[in-house]
């Protein structure tokens, strides 16, 4: 088995399901106005991908527990381009919300899948840093999705995105059928022993998996609260237009995944949660620095959001490396509960920031992010006394 090989096509073919969530976004008002519809439910299109694609994790995670990866990660990737095809078809915005909520189904095995089978593949200080890769991979997608969207929208329109989408998942399907093994470690127990509810109670009953948990549903939330709100904050403070906010934006996306791709070298360092504890200190630093470089200037608001990024890059690959470790007989489950939980996150960003913004702008937005990243500081170096004290006796 040619373990880097594997790493590249689990990499892609996340990144590039993962296109759905932002492939077409450049195009919403022009799909508002084609579908003749409101606002609100071209935006739902958005929400019930990314519902129905962390819904499914909580499902699917006992099933490639038991029955293997790729057997889940194929009908999967199947399904992904047939609803995929269906997007692009869909003459009403009723069909296209149906097709969205198949398509999210479908997109939902492969992240699940991918993280899985890093971890069964890799060890130790390798499997921190394939991990790294994997992540850095998987985020260029935010970065470029809207960019590709748009190059291809305004020249074919949404249906030539879905388009492309369909022919990229059909690309990964056949290298998923002919490049990919299976890789569920053969001393694995049967169903019945430690699976589905058991597996859950484990899970969640280990001092590990709820650190990992708290630290994932904290930290995405905490990124794409920058995402969601840094052009709000750069249009109502400096009056920038579209393409600058999207240079701002796409400076954050880069140094997070140059964070994502040293954070593997971080943790053969000093070890994976240690790791957790030290970005989570940076970013707590990072963003009481965003508060007041964002009033002072325009280049100290632009250097500070890289800061951020990168702090927040090292810190996304080491806790689905610390739940690979800590649960073998459980991995696919215990990738499916983080990736739900993470998933969370990334949805309560913007309603937490809409509530907070208007109450306090940036002062308040960010520093309650702070806080609650001082949770995620307080929780590691708890779980780092216990580990110390495992080792002790």
């Amino acid at each position: 088995m040619n373990k880097r090989r594997l790493l590249f096509i689990l990499g892609i073919s996340a990144a590039i399901v993962s296109l759905a969530q932002s492939l077409y976004i450049p195009l919403l008002p022009d799909l508002q106005q084609d579908l003749n519809t409101s606002l609100h439910l071209v935006n739902l299109t958005v929400t019930l991908f990314t519902v129905a694609m962390a819904t499914m994790q909580i499902i699917l995670g006992p099933i490639v527990d038991r029955n293997g990866r790729k057997k889940i990660l194929v009908p999967g990737i199947i399904i992904y381009v047939i609803a995929t095809i269906g997007c692009m078809f869909s003459g009403s915005i009723e069909m296209l919300l149906i097709f969205r909520v198949i398509q999210g189904i479908g997109a939902s095995s492969v992240p699940l899948v991918a993280a899985t089978m890093i971890g069964d593949v890799f060890e130790g200080k390798e499997r921190a840093e394939s991990m790294a890769t994997y992540q850095m991979i998987l985020g260029i997608s935010p970065a470029v999705g809207p960019l590709i969207g748009g190059i291809i929208g305004s020249q074919f329109g949404y249906t030539g995105t879905f388009g492309f989408a369909a022919v990229s998942a059909l690309l990964i399907l056949i290298a998923a059928i002919f490049m990919l093994p299976e890789t569920k470690p053969v001393n694995i127990k049967p169903a019945g022993t430690r699976l589905g509810l058991k597996a859950f109670e484990k899970i969640l009953g280990n001092k590990t998996g709820v650190v990992v948990l708290l630290s994932g549903f904290i930290m995405y939330d905490v990124f794409y609260t920058f995402i969601v709100f840094l052009p709000t904050i750069l249009q109502t403070k400096y009056a920038l237009g579209a393409a600058s906010i999207g240079f701002f934006s796409l400076a954050l996306m880069i140094f997070n995944l140059v964070g994502s791709k040293m954070s593997g070298s971080l943790q053969t360092r000093i070890g994976s949660v240690r790791s957790l504890f030290w970005a989570g200190i940076m970013t707590i630093l990072s963003l009481v620095i965003f508060i007041f470089a964002a009033d002072y200037s325009l280049i100290g608001l632009l250097l500070s959001l890289m800061l951020t990024g990168f702090v927040m890059g090292l810190a996304t690959p080491v806790m689905p490396t610390l739940l690979s470790s800590e649960f073998v007989e459980e991995r696919a489950t215990a990738m499916g509960v983080y990736n739900f939980v993470r998933y969370l996150g990334m949805a309560t960003a913007p309603l937490i920031g809409s509530f907070l913004y208007p109450l306090g702008n940036i002062q308040l937005l960010i520093g309650i992010t702070a806080l609650l990243v001082v949770m995620v500081v307080f929780a590691t170096n708890r779980l780092l006394l216990i580990k110390k004290s495992e080792v002790t006796n």
